[in-house]
């Protein structure tokens, strides 16, 4: 294990040349979708970057799996950034994109419920225990390092015990997004249908069929959308560039999850002339942080308070997941249109976006929790668990 992290270590570059301040121009800085003016409202800039959620690396939680390792330096980096990806996508969920974190001020109570998903404990739904097990059936060891694939298939397959979020994860495979599928996995009876008696389910399903119009109104559980991707072989193609940046400007964009030794994205900026990125970065180790007495937590260490830091997009590493959040079926449907505009007209696209599900794959079947003794976030305490799940590949499939 210590050769491993001496390793991973190693390969962390710190960028201390991007911690200079933004420079004084009249450009447009993009954070998630949201839009800042540089010269004029800087405050709210760094403002809106200290208030989304900042998982890091953490030492002295208890260990994983009750032998394993009780740190995830060196070797947490993906799973940290997968964790600001699904929190971001949290709380656009339950507070909305504009909602603003202050120091020391009162919140409201589903941020500290959505905080308390991810502490490092193993009854947590999205902590590193549960992420770390999950990556078992992934082919993952405990305390070896993840792919992006890796971490948005720990994330869909642990999102499906989490019934108060009620969050469908779709990741596309072979650089594809297919809209039938997704639209298949998010359109759901409404709760008070979905409860009632199956014959009664049956019977109004039956008739929507026959009718060929909708008996009732089908529910939209709200979406994160990650989309694995390799934009290179040793580091970005130069053709990918503005593509990526467009993505940047969409109205639900919520992180990109850069791989391997370079510091991971969350925070994603593009200014109109330039090709530099804000971000966030899971490298740093603090100290475990567990809920108070009160049954609240000190989040002083899950905003980062310090100067963000840039880099320019080349630097990335070429295995990317990009992150875009749906609340509505209209924010899925505004999406596609606007990757039909945006992206779909290069020559070398990052991805495809389809109508129907390809013939001549596997057929479609929407993701649901296995049949385990526990429920919800506790159903993880050892590997023996993980076999209810389908080992999947990490599709990282190179477009060039």
């Amino acid at each position: 294990m210590e050769s491993v992290l001496s390793k991973c270590e190693n390969q962390i570059t710190i960028f201390t040349d991007y911690l200079e301040e933004f420079p004084d121009t009249d450009e447009l800085v993009w954070i998630l979708g949201k839009q800042h003016l540089l010269k004029t409202e800087k405050s709210k800039l760094l403002s809106d970057i200290s208030a989304r959620l900042w998982f890091t690396y953490r030492r002295k939680f208890s260990p994983i799996g009750g032998t394993g390792p009780s740190s995830d330096a060196g070797w947490g980096c993906m799973l940290r950034c997968g964790q600001m990806m699904l929190a971001q996508a949290l709380i656009c969920r339950h507070l909305g994109r504009d909602w603003n974190w202050e120091k020391q001020k009162e919140q409201p109570k589903e941020y500290q419920r959505i905080l308390q998903c991810f502490l490092d404990r193993k009854d947590c739904c999205y902590s590193i225990h549960q992420m770390a097990q999950m990556g078992v059936g992934e082919g993952k060891s405990i305390g070896e390092w993840f792919g992006p694939n890796t971490v948005a298939q720990v994330l869909k397959k642990l999102a499906l015990f989490d019934e108060w979020n009620s969050l469908a994860v779709y990741v596309s495979m072979d650089n594809t997004v297919v809209i039938e599928d997704i639209k298949k996995m998010c359109c759901v009876l409404p709760l008070s249908v979905d409860t009632a008696d199956e014959s009664i389910s049956d019977s109004l399903t039956a008739s929507n069929h026959s009718k060929g119009t909708s008996a009732f109104s089908l529910a939209w559980k709200p979406l994160l959308l990650i989309v694995p991707l390799r934009l290179g072989i040793n580091q970005i193609n130069p053709v990918y560039v503005d593509a990526f940046k467009v993505s940047c400007f969409f109205p639900k964009p919520i992180a990109s999850c850069p791989s391997h030794r370079h510091v991971s994205t969350e925070i994603r900026e593009q200014q109109s002339t330039s090709d530099e990125l804000i971000f966030l970065d899971p490298h740093t180790t603090q100290t475990f942080v567990d809920t108070e007495e009160n049954g609240m937590v000190d989040d002083q260490t899950f905003h980062c308070q310090q100067p963000p830091q840039r880099m320019n997009i080349l630097n990335l590493d070429p295995s990317v997941a990009l992150g875009f959040f749906c609340k509505e079926e209209k924010d899925f449907d505004n999406w596609c249109s606007l990757v039909q505009k945006e992206i779909l007209k290069e020559n070398l696209r990052m991805f495809e976006l389809v109508q129907k599900h390809p013939s001549h794959w596997p057929p479609f079947v929407p993701p649901a929790k296995p049949e385990v003794t526990t429920t919800g976030a506790e159903f993880i305490d050892s590997t023996e668990q993980l076999e209810d799940f389908d080992l999947e590949e990490d599709f990282e499939i190179l477009s060039v």
